[in-house]
């Protein structure tokens, strides 16, 4: 494809063409022309807030996404979501469950979805998550949640991509108390205890209060814990308000700035990490018929030699 005809679809992206939104997002994730496509569109993004829907499997995520999602839709907001699904270890499909269950909005043409598979990444996104993301804001799409797949200690990485991290659990399932095991304390923003209908929600909203007493002294946020339950339609306003309130006080405080930083950090990393990767994958085609036997090889060595020469006098 010529340069000329990318550059029309990346103009039918600024007139807000969903089509366009869904060809450029196919080519970042198949790596085609993904440096010219997201250096096109920087100067337009990085300006609206990404709320992260994480916590374990069957939480309710999606349902509190969907629920988000008619929120902003009542005040003619346009809605760009990403849903990051586990991939077949087989196939390397993803299961886009999350399409199944928004079939709500699937004709409401501002609301965009997308289903992303981790394909083996590990931290409950996509290497392409947050191209994704600026591909959908510079679609004109002015809320953008992000859910992700629940995988524990992992889930860390989300904090760096998101500017409020919404922390879902249920109550009598131990997830409070694996919360605070897998540190997903130092990750919420905001926590929900969905399905607050079932027993036990006040005790483990008990139980997450007081460990927050012990861990936001002296911070100037304390992440809120709030009660919803999708089935009832309960303490979901309160979650809009939160929500705002959080986005508030980043832009007052500075932190939005901080964070951002550290998602920079983050986003020049993995362009070195794919250049690091293409690099070594050229010296060790290079290299590795040298090796006699690979059964009697030191690798500690090997990295140290191949590492030396390529780097000599550097």
């Amino acid at each position: 494809m010529s340069k000329e005809a990318l550059d029309q679809w990346l103009v039918r992206l600024l007139e807000r063409d969903r089509r366009a939104a869904a060809k450029l997002i196919s080519w970042v994730e198949d790596d085609f022309e993904r440096e010219y496509i997201m250096r096109s569109i920087l100067k337009q993004t990085n300006r609206q807030m990404v709320v992260g829907i994480t916590g374990p499997p069957g939480a309710g995520k999606s349902s509190l996404v969907e629920a988000l999602t008619k929120f902003y839709r009542s005040k003619n907001e346009r809605v760009g979501i990403v849903a990051v699904d586990p991939s077949s270890p087989y196939s390397g499909g993803a299961i886009l469950g999350d399409r199944i269950r928004m079939q709500a909005h699937g004709t409401d043409r501002d609301v965009f979805i997308r289903s992303l598979g981790t394909r083996g990444h590990l931290g409950g996104v996509t290497r392409s998550t947050l191209d994704v993301l600026r591909i959908l804001e510079a679609g004109g799409y002015g809320r953008l949640l992000l859910e992700t797949v629940g995988v524990g200690q992992s889930e860390l990485e989300i904090m760096q991509m998101a500017d409020t991290v919404v922390v879902v659990l249920n109550p009598g399932t131990g997830d409070g108390i694996q919360a605070i095991k897998a540190g997903i304390m130092e990750v919420a923003d905001i926590f929900v205890i969905n399905k607050s209908d079932l027993p036990g929600s006040e005790r483990m909203k008990n139980d997450i209060e007081m460990m927050l007493n012990l861990s936001c002294d002296g911070k100037t946020w304390r992440p809120p814990v709030i009660l919803t339950s999708v089935l009832n339609n309960s303490g979901l306003e309160t979650l809009f308000q939160q929500i705002e309130v959080h986005q508030v006080h980043l832009l007052e405080s500075g932190q939005r700035d901080e964070r951002r930083k550290e998602r920079l950090r983050l986003e020049v990393w993995r362009q070195w990490e794919d250049k690091t990767l293409a690099l070594f994958e050229s010296v060790w085609e290079a290299a590795k018929e040298k090796f006699r036997s690979y059964a009697e090889a030191d690798p500690y060595e090997i990295a140290q030699r191949l590492w030396e020469e390529r780097f000599k006098g550097g």
